[in-house]
């Protein structure tokens, strides 16, 4: 039996996709194989996405924005995308889920306060996917 496979998916890969990697990597370690990219990748990781995964935790020790890789799509199980503004197309045999994510800002909640309750959003989602996948 093969190890299920995710790829996360925002338009950047450098805040909410880069944090549902690492948080799945922390809840499924190895009985999940984990992807993040984006559909315009950004130049750096956001960093206060960086520290508040540490408070947890959860690295995204040598990540780095990267592009969705065409080779990579046949063999996803499962391609979660974080937002609305990115669009992906389900890999051959595989689902798309779309997370939309609580925004706090749109309640005038901004910095790391915001990012922690955006990551506790994603932490609950992958949680949840981690047991679907077996992780």
């Amino acid at each position: 039996m093969s190890t299920p496979s995710v790829l996360f998916v925002c338009v950047k890969n450098g805040g909410k996709s880069q944090m549902a990697a690492a948080l799945m990597r922390k809840a499924a370690g190895n009985r999940v194989t984990v992807h993040s990219a984006g559909t315009a990748p950004g130049s750096s990781l956001n960093a206060l996405s960086v520290q508040v995964l540490e408070e947890v935790g959860a690295s995204v020790a040598g990540e780095y924005p990267k592009p969705i890789d065409p080779h990579l799509m046949s063999e996803l199980d499962v391609v979660v995308v974080l937002g609305d503004e990115a669009r992906v197309d389900a890999p051959p045999g595989g689902v798309v889920e779309n997370w939309n994510i609580d925004e706090p800002s749109e309640r005038g909640i901004d910095g790391i306060e915001r990012m922690r309750l955006v990551r506790d959003d994603i932490a609950a989602r992958v949680e949840a996917l981690a047991a679907r996948m077996g992780g």
